[in-house]
């Protein structure tokens, strides 16, 4: 692999338009294929293996609406006084008109009579695209009762898919704080620019690709959000790595094609490496066993293939127009035009001619990296640092023990929202359960009449019941429906415990069914199937780095403090939601539970990540040990080469992922802080402490491994000798500018010995750099 990645990068570098007309090719075929034939991220709320699907399917088989979307809109006088019934009757004329409406509820009056609840029916699931954020028709219908001075006010789940779009700025401020980081990392606007370049490229190219995978599958609303934020983060930090390589490189000497080339073949290495372990994370959420999970991991790996793409072959044709621009200007040698040269020059060997090369640029600070001696006073000390990195990683992870998760709703909110205030309205009204009812279908051909009466007596008796209505039968006389209203809300820790127990003594041929009791059943389904998962992401993650690093203690390790990390961000994510530490910080005015979305998804994409950095940290150090056989010392050097470039490359992602968190949704806001939280304690604590501590005390038991498993594993290896790429092609001189790669005077150099032709006929300067 290392030579084919090195042939790629090295010929991208020489070729570049050609290059950049292959992307742009690929481009145009993708995003025209995707707007011929792409399709449209549809929702699919089924689950099948719910114990509510089943009542679901009774009522779309029975009764007209039921069973699918509905609204309800929320009519309230501020002064109090009691709402006119004429203005109801002609709201609910106008709703009767709207497109896939089938039924409108008689006005539900509140106690003092000044709200009114009218419920609407559609014909449709709320993932049918005339439907699915589609919130102008009842806009239009309830505009003329607001213009009379009622507060109208929109709920349910037709409402809520439409009223919280993402405005984009998670991408923007990401971006903004990247290029920032990137200045201050290398000193350069055009190497901060290179990285954020190509992964835009990439992951444009990713966007088509998700679009024409909605048009084979059923792809969830906000899974391009979740690909955007990840391949967003991994395509900085891929194409990163490989300028940070590049630039070593450069200042070592060579020309620019051949640091591309190398630079591919050691930094790509890792990245298609590293971009496995993300692929094979995200096919975990396969296993959680709900549709929309699947759609995440599809539409997610779909940007990773796409900005790992991207960085191995634009990184080298961007460098090459870059030349010298990607070294800050201190240590950009003059432009001064070298003598020429005999032919006979030009057998130098390539050491020396790096050695020369390498003269003519200023020399950089002798002063040991501040990485460097940060490992070397962990490495002195490694028991009470490591000591000290997991007590603290742990007391952390604590607040995670307390985790309740379920899926949000439009509790969680904003208070400038229409569903939060029409949420908020029908809980002082008509009480906090009658935001989510639990809805009993009745099989009459199982249970009779007395039957039906005695459940309903039961659950009239039941202190957790606050109200139950009357049976409504269906036109076929095949099923009979009521609701029961709980006395307390659906977000309430006791609502899975009611929906568990009521299950419990109903008889056969009674289903309690809704929307409360399907977010119990997947809140449950997702609790049991995260173990599932983080075995097996776990599992194979290990697997894949035994075989790259021929090691029993380093994977078991990495994936030990990968857990570590992830459960810290549990906790954290507990303690700012779920008990409210700075949640109004975000824009949160109560504590909520944690969204039993985002757990899974969470573990899936931060262990691919979390991997990124440990292949990139330990490439460096398994690659200096294997030359020096240094244990102790190749931990200090592997740190001090990667410290820099892991540090910005977790301070883009923080940055990505905090972006996010300023969004509206709840659940984003989840996602985007969680995220951040890990990536930051992953790259200190874990890269900056835990890893150098427990190496420096482990020594050359790191790199142990069984000689049978030896035998058995396949050789995947993360680093390269640069030895085994060959050598360079043979250069005469140092360019005499950094603007190109060629010469600008206008004279011809058919016989100037400082330019030699490549293996395709294309005249390339040798010396340059």
């Amino acid at each position: 692999m290392s030579r084919l990645l090195h042939r790629l990068g090295r010929g991208a570098a020489l070729h570049p338009w050609l290059t950049i007309a292959t992307w742009l090719v690929v481009a145009g075929t993708v995003a025209g294929l995707a707007g011929a034939f792409g399709g449209t991220p549809h929702d699919d709320y089924n689950v099948p293996g719910a114990r509510a699907q089943v009542g679901i399917e009774q009522l779309r088989a029975h009764l007209p609406g039921a069973g699918n979307t509905s609204a309800r809109v929320v009519v309230h006088d501020r002064t109090g006084a009691a709402v006119d019934p004429a203005a109801l009757t002609s709201l609910a004329d106008r709703l009767r008109r709207m497109p896939h409406v089938v039924t409108v509820a008689p006005p539900a009056l509140s106690d003092d009579g000044d709200t009114a609840l009218v419920t609407v029916g559609y014909d449709a699931p709320v993932t049918d695209t005339d439907l699915m954020g589609h919130l102008e028709p009842l806009d239009a219908a309830v505009a003329a009762t607001r213009a009379a001075g009622l507060q109208v006010e929109l709920g349910g789940e037709l409402p809520e898919s439409a009223v919280a779009p993402m405005e984009g700025r998670g991408e923007l401020i990401g971006i903004v704080a990247a290029l920032v980081i990137l200045v201050f990392a290398f000193g350069s606007v055009t190497s901060a620019g290179l990285p954020i370049g190509t992964a835009l490229v990439g992951l444009g190219v990713g966007s088509a690709g998700i679009t024409l995978l909605a048009a084979a599958t059923d792809v969830s609303t906000a899974a391009p959000m979740v690909a955007t934020m990840v391949g967003l983060g991994v395509g900085i930090d891929y194409a990163l790595l490989l300028v940070t390589r590049h630039v070593e490189y450069l200042r070592e000497g060579l020309p620019v094609a051949e640091a591309a080339g190398r630079a591919c073949a050691t930094a790509g290495r890792s990245i298609v490496f590293a971009a496995s372990t993300v692929l094979v994370s995200l096919m975990g959420l396969r296993l959680a066993g709900l549709p929309v999970y699947s759609s995440f991991g599809f539409a997610t790996a779909i940007a990773v293939v796409a900005v790992a793409a991207a960085s191995l072959t634009l990184v080298p044709v961007l460098a090459r127009f870059a030349g010298l621009r990607l070294l800050p200007r201190r240590v950009r040698p003059g432009r001064v035009r070298p003598s020429r040269v005999r032919a006979s020059e030009r057998a130098r060997t390539s050491n020396a001619y790096r050695a020369t090369v390498s003269a003519a640029l200023p020399t950089a600070t002798s002063r040991t990296p501040l990485t460097a001696r940060w490992a070397a006073r962990v490495g002195r000390n490694p028991l009470p640092w490591a000591a000290a990195a997991a007590v603290l990683m742990l007391t952390l992870a604590i607040p995670a023990m307390d985790m309740r998760t379920w899926p949000q709703d439009a509790s969680s909110g904003a208070t400038d929202l229409t569903t939060r205030r029409a949420y908020d309205l029908v809980a002082a009204e008509y009480g906090a359960g009658a935001n989510g009812p639990l809805t009993f279908v009745v099989d009459r051909s199982v249970v009779d009449g007395p039957r039906l009466a005695a459940v309903r007596s039961t659950l009239e008796h039941d202190p957790d019941i606050s109200a139950v209505t009357q049976p409504t039968v269906s036109p076929d006389g095949a099923v009979a429906v009521f609701d029961a209203v709980p006395a307390f809300g659906p977000t309430d820790h006791r609502t899975s415990a009611l929906v568990d127990g009521l299950r419990a003594q109903l008889p056969d041929g009674v289903e309690l069914t809704g929307t409360t009791a399907f977010f119990s059943d997947i809140a449950g389904m997702l609790a049991d199937r995260l173990w599932l998962v983080i075995a097996f992401v776990v599992s194979v993650s290990v697997l894949l780095l035994a075989m790259v690093f021929r090691s029993v203690v380093v994977p078991l390790k990495a994936a030990v403090m990968n857990l570590l990390s992830i459960g810290a961000a549990y906790g954290v994510l507990t303690a700012v939601f779920q008990w409210g530490w700075g949640a109004s910080v975000l824009g949160l005015d109560h504590p909520m539970a944690v969204s039993s979305w985002v757990p899974i998804l969470m573990f899936a994409i931060l262990f691919g990540l979390s991997m990124d950095y440990e292949v990139f940290l330990l490439s460096q150090v398994r690659e200096d040990w294997l030359r020096t056989g240094d244990a102790h010392g190749s931990v200090v050097r592997g740190l001090s080469a990667t410290g820099r470039v892991i540090s910005s490359a977790a301070a883009i992602m923080v940055a990505v992922f905090l972006g996010f968190a300023t969004e509206v949704d709840a659940v984003v806001k989840m996602l985007g802080v969680g995220m951040a939280a890990a990536i930051l304690l992953d790259a200190t604590v874990i890269r900056m402490v835990l890893v150098p501590a427990t190496m420096s005390l482990l020594g050359e038991r790191n790199w142990w491994v069984p000689g049978w498993l030896d035998r058995v594993l396949p050789t995947v290896r993360a680093e390269v000798e640069l030895d085994d790429l060959g050598g360079l092609a043979q250069p005469a001189g140092v360019l005499s500018t950094v603007d190109d790669l060629g010469d600008h005077d206008g004279s011809d150099d058919s016989d100037d010995p400082t330019h030699d032709q490549s293996r395709d006929g294309e005249r390339q300067p040798v010396g340059a750099l």
